[in-house]
């Protein structure tokens, strides 16, 4: 079933094979997790909310159009029950992370990215740094934005969506779309330098403590 795309796994299900979701899960565990990881900060939230959105998918299997794409739905509905989580706990969080620095999304766009910001453009202070501890930063990073640009961000960087893709998912205008990425872009940009700023203090007086 490797070679079996996504849609044509999720038609398998809604025609009775209960083991084509099961390998749906299993293709997007770590993805989604981590998505939903990020977006909420706390892992056992994110467990909750990550099963609760292949509820969802169980629940809304009739309403999927098979003509479109089936990741942008499901992480669609994943965003979607981690704002209602968020809500539930009166907290602001932003979501979205997935789309061009400054310019529109196509085949012929070869501007950097928020995923090029996050994995290229803004190195760790210490090229040995595990990946552990390059995921604490980038959360860390992630944690002082406000919900509305995290959700973009996010969005954007795990979809791959375009800023009409993403207009029409989260039911805004596309100029809000932009704008609100912009914003996202600087926002997690200044937090990551003041997360690795701090690391690297924190490197050097773990390394003058060893000298003495």
């Amino acid at each position: 079933m490797d070679n079996t795309t996504d849609e044509q796994l999720f038609e398998q299900y809604r025609r009775g094979r209960a083991e084509a979701l099961r390998t749906i899960i299993e293709r997007y565990k770590d993805d989604l997790f981590r998505f939903l990881y990020r977006l909420l900060g706390d892992r056992a939230a994110a467990e909750d909310v990550f099963q609760e959105a292949f509820l969802q998918i169980h629940l809304s299997a009739d309403t999927f159009d098979a003509s479109r794409r089936f990741r942008p739905w499901l992480f669609t509905i994943a965003a979607n029950k981690g704002r209602d989580y968020l809500r539930r706990k009166g907290r602001r969080q932003a979501m979205e992370l997935s789309a061009p620095i400054g310019g529109e999304t196509g085949a012929d766009n070869r501007g950097a990215s928020y995923v090029d910001l996050m994995q290229i453009d803004v190195p760790p202070p210490d090229a040995a740094m595990d990946r552990e501890e390059r995921e604490r930063m980038v959360q860390k990073a992630l944690a002082g934005m406000s919900p509305t640009l995290r959700e973009v961000l996010l969005l954007a960087y795990f979809q791959r969506l375009s800023y009409a893709q993403i207009a029409e998912d989260l039911e805004i205008p596309l100029g809000t779309v932009k704008s609100r990425l912009h914003s996202a872009v600087a926002s997690f940009a200044k937090n990551w330098q003041t997360v690795v700023s701090d690391q690297s203090r924190s490197h050097d007086s773990d390394s003058l403590d060893s000298g003495k």
